[in-house]
């Protein structure tokens, strides 16, 4: 029973961050292409860690430290969507998810 209330909240956050990032991209992380792939909420729902992909990979760190500087604005906006569902919004981890590029990494190998 809690593990699907869990991965119902866990999939309602990142739909909404999705759309936050897709809507704050061009004024505050330079147009880059922002895109939530996981978020693995605590059974508390207290904390959430979202992990995120960024392309263009070039220059990744900077776009990532503006995230995290930005972390309490994009989790009001998260507020005013989910304020309706869930009494407690949980706080942001955010973390970068290396999967894509360990993918192109490993085509790269294969193709040489």
């Amino acid at each position: 029973m809690e593990g699907t209330r869990l991965t119902k909240v866990a999939r309602q956050i990142q739909k909404d961050l999705g759309e936050i990032f897709q809507r704050q991209s061009k004024s505050l992380f330079q147009g880059r292409m922002i895109t939530v792939t996981t978020v693995r909420v605590s059974p508390d729902l207290s904390v959430a860690r979202v992990y995120l992909s960024i392309f263009p990979t070039e220059k990744k760190e900077e776009v990532f430290e503006l995230i995290k500087q930005s972390t309490k604005t994009i989790r009001h906006e998260l507020a005013q969507r989910i304020r309706n569902q869930m009494r407690i919004v949980p706080e942001l981890a955010f973390f970068i998810d290396d999967s894509l590029d360990y993918i192109e990494n490993i085509d790269r190998l294969l193709k040489e």
